[in-house]
């Protein structure tokens, strides 16, 4: 089973899903947001919005642990997740698609682990699935010629607030390229699942004193509205090249090592 996690604006993509069945998994966290289970392309998808389907839920107070839990408990080995960021630079315009390639976790009031009683060091070694990144890269001819990154680091902030000017200069120092409220921990968390875990990010603005604009939510919804329907082309396009057979993947042993 094949997992996808819609960031905001991302909801629409089981309007071309028949025989959709929901579920919402009783975990030891607390109970997952609502998923939906249906096919594509002869695959079975696992698909959850983690803000909710109402975008009810600010970003500091999803349930992570539950979330990555429920869909591991159902079978998913594989989550393609989706998330709306600002650019740190102005050379990665909004509209453009960025799968990126390592993190930087700034996030403080979260729980992070799914091993708070046993010592456990999970390796990010590769932050996110480089097998699952190539297979979302292979696809984007989907995508609008100068629309397409194929590599960034992800800043993750606590939210839910936008960032200050002096912090997007820090993180622009720090080797910044994308700033988001939403990545982390919920990367980490499959990892420590054994799961293979990759983002598509999509720029709906540019940060707060590189926009020549005061940040609203407003901008994220209009660039969901342009370039919505090509992220979830492109989701439905890496969904049918996946080869499920993903038995040599780092991902699958990741806590080998670790103390688990």
């Amino acid at each position: 089973m094949i997992g996808i996690i819609g960031g905001s604006g991302v909801y629409d993509i089981t309007k071309q899903a028949e025989n959709i069945e929901k579920k919402i998994i009783k975990t030891p966290y607390g109970n997952s947001a609502e998923i939906s289970l249906f096919d594509i392309h002869g695959k079975k998808i696992a698909f959850m919005p983690r803000h909710s389907g109402d975008h009810s839920c600010p970003p500091h107070k999803i349930n992570y642990r539950a979330n990555i839990w429920g869909l591991h408990n159902l079978g998913v080995k594989q989550i393609i997740a989706t998330n709306a960021v600002g650019s740190l630079h102005e050379k990665i315009h909004p509209g453009s698609l960025v799968v990126c390639d390592d993190f930087i976790d700034f996030t403080s009031r979260r729980e992070k682990t799914f091993y708070d009683d046993i010592v456990v060091h999970v390796d990010v070694s590769e932050p996110y699935c480089n097998r699952l990144r190539s297979n979302i890269i292979s696809n984007k001819s989907v995508i609008s010629d100068g629309d397409f990154v194929e590599k960034g680091v992800y800043v993750c902030s606590e939210g839910p607030r936008f960032e200050s000017p002096a912090e997007v200069k820090m993180l622009q120092k720090l080797g910044g390229d994308l700033v988001g409220m939403t990545g982390l921990p919920e990367a980490v968390l499959a990892r420590e699942k054994e799961l293979c875990y990759a983002s598509i990010c999509l720029v709906s603005n540019y940060a707060t004193s590189i926009s020549p604009n005061n940040l609203t939510m407003d901008e994220v919804f209009e660039i969901m509205d342009i370039k919505g329907s090509e992220l979830i082309e492109l989701t439905y396009k890496t969904i049918e090249s996946i080869n499920e057979d993903e038995s040599d993947c780092y991902c699958l042993s990741a806590l080998d090592g670790a103390g688990a």
